[in-house]
C-alpha cells in the first residue's frame, strides 16, 4: 500500500444560515473552493484520478452534484467525480475512500469535499400531492384528470422541510444529546467551559494568521462569522436550554452548534506524484475506521467514534495519548465530553474490547485552533475542514501524529489518523 499524502484544503469562510450566504447553492460554494485548489496548485487542464463530494441538504435534481461541480472548473472535462454521503461524516469518508485508491495504486491524485446550506433548502412536496400530480400527468381523459384534480387538499399543498430528527425515534439531535449528557452527567459548566476554549482557540488562530491559505474570501465574506471573540464563561452561563425544557436541560445556543452554511475541498495525492509535481506534504492520511451504534435500543446516538477509535487504536498498535493533535467534532459540547468520559470508564472500555480504560487525553491538544461550535457545521463540509486544519497544524509542527474524530447523525462515527 502505497502513501497517501494530504497537499492541502481551501473552503470558503463559514457563515450563520440565513445570512450571508442567502440563495446560494451547494453547487456555487463548493465549485469556488474547487477552483480556488485547483489555481493554487496549477491543475488548470489537469485531470484528476477521482473527485468525492457530497451534501446533505441536497435536491433530487443534483443527483450528478460532483461531476456537475468539476465541470464547472477549469480542470480536465475527463476527470470522473462522485456523489458521497454519510451525514456529517460525508467529506472525511470522501478522503478516505479516495485514499485508500490512491493507496491500492488505482489513481495518483484526487479531491474530496463537502457542502451544506440552509439557505436554500431542498423543500419537498407532500408524499400525497406527488403521488396525484404522478397521476394527473398520466391520466388518459379529461374525466379521469377532474377527478384527480378535484381529490386535491389544502394540506396536500404544504411543503415538507428537511428535519434534523433520527425517524426511528423521532428525536433531534440535540434531544438524543441531552440523555447523554445525563446519563455520563455532564454539567453545564463543563460545555460552556468547552465551547468558550473553542472559541478563544479560534480567535488565537486568526489573530496568528493560521487560517491565511486555508479560508479564502467569498461573497464579501473574508473570514468565519460565528466565532464570538468576546464571549465570556459568564455570557454562555445565561443563554436558556435550546432542547430539554423541562428543567433539566443544559445544551443551550452556546454550547451547540449552529446552522452554518459553507464548503471545503482537499487535494491527495500518492507521494510519487506529489514529488512529480514538486507539492510539500503537509501530512500522510495513514488509517481510518467507521463504526455504528444502537441507539435505538438505548446507546447514546453520537457514542460510535468511541468504538471507531478503540478499533483504530488496536490495529495501528496505538493508546489514546500517542497523539499530538485531537480533533475531534463539536455537534455538540456536551457529546464531546460524553466520549472523553466514555474512555476514561473502565466497564464501557469493555465493550470497545479492552481490560482497562482507554484513559484520558491532554486537553491542550484538542481542537487546538478552534472546533466546530465556533467555526460552524455545514454538515458535508466539516470533515475536510477538520482534515485541512489538522494537517496544517502537523505541518507547521514539523511532526506529530493527529486523530480526527466526527459523530454523525444515524448513530455512525467516521475516526482517521494522520502524521507527519
Amino acid at each position: 500500500m502505497r502513501k497517501v499524502a494530504i497537499i492541502g484544503g481551501k473552503r470558503i469562510p463559514f457563515v450563520k444560515s440565513f445570512r450571508e450566504y442567502n440563495r446560494v447553492s451547494n453547487q456555487e460554494m463548493l465549485t469556488a473552493c474547487l477552483n480556488t485548489l485547483i489555481k493554487a496548485y496549477q491543475l488548470e487542464g489537469v485531470r484528476i484520478g477521482d473527485v468525492a463530494l457530497g451534501a446533505l441538504l441536497n435536491r433530487s435534481t443534483e443527483w450528478n452534484f460532483a461531476r456537475e461541480c468539476v465541470l464547472g472548473t477549469s480542470l480536465d472535462p475527463h476527470t470522473p467525480a462522485y456523489n458521497v454521503q454519510r451525514a456529517c461524516g460525508t467529506s472525511l469518508d470522501a478522503i478516505i475512500q479516495l485514499g485508500l485508491r490512491i493507496a491500492a495504486g488505482q489513481i495518483e491524485s484526487a479531491i474530496a469535499g463537502g457542502s451544506d446550506t440552509n439557505s436554500d433548502l431542498p423543500l419537498q412536496l407532500q408524499q400525497q400531492l406527488s403521488w396525484k400530480l404522478t397521476a394527473l400527468k398520466g391520466a388518459k381523459t379529461l374525466g379521469e384528470r377532474l377527478k384527480i384534480l378535484a381529490s386535491l387538499r389544502f394540506r396536500d399543498l404544504s411543503p415538507v422541510f428537511p428535519s434534523i430528527v433520527e425517524p426511528r425515534t423521532g428525536l433531534s439531535m440535540g434531544q438524543h444529546t441531552e440523555r447523554m449528557v445525563q446519563e455520563w452527567g455532564i454539567s453545564r459548566q463543563e460545555q460552556d467551559a468547552l465551547a468558550y476554549n473553542s472559541h478563544m482557540n479560534a480567535t488565537r488562530a486568526y489573530i496568528a494568521g493560521f487560517f491565511e491559505g486555508l479560508v479564502f474570501p467569498f461573497k464579501n465574506v473574508s473570514r468565519d462569522t460565528i466565532i464570538r471573540s468576546d464571549t465570556t464563561p459568564e455570557k454562555l452561563a445565561t443563554l436558556k436550554p435550546a432542547f430539554d425544557f423541562s428543567g433539566k436541560g443544559t445544551l443551550t445556543a452556546g454550547n451547540s452548534t449552529i446552522y452554518t452554511d459553507g464548503a471545503a475541498a482537499l487535494l491527495l495525492a500518492s507521494e510519487e506524484y506529489a514529488q512529480h509535481r514538486q507539492w510539500p506534504v503537509q501530512a500522510y492520511l495513514l488509517d481510518a475506521e467507521t463504526a455504528a451504534v444502537d441507539y435505538v435500543h438505548g446507546e447514546g446516538l453520537l457514542m460510535a467514534p468511541t468504538y471507531a477509535v478503540a478499533r483504530l487504536l488496536k490495529r495501528n498498535n496505538l493508546r489514546l495519548q500517542d497523539f499530538d493533535v485531537y480533533e475531534i467534532h463539536e455537534a455538540f459540547c456536551g457529546q464531546v465530553l460524553c466520549t472523553l468520559k466514555a474512555w476514561e470508564d473502565a466497564a464501557y472500555c469493555k465493550k470497545l474490547g479492552y481490560d482497562a480504560p482507554l484513559g484520558s487525553i491532554d486537553s491542550s491538544k484538542l481542537n487546538t485552533k478552534g472546533g466546530s461550535v465556533a467555526i460552524g457545521h455545514p454538515f458535508a463540509a466539516t470533515g475536510a475542514r477538520i482534515v485541512a486544519q489538522a494537517a496544517k497544524i502537523l505541518q507547521e509542527r514539523g511532526e506529530g501524529r493527529a486523530l480526527v474524530s466526527i459523530c454523525t447523525a444515524g448513530g455512525m462515527g467516521v475516526v482517521a489518523i494522520l502524521e507527519r
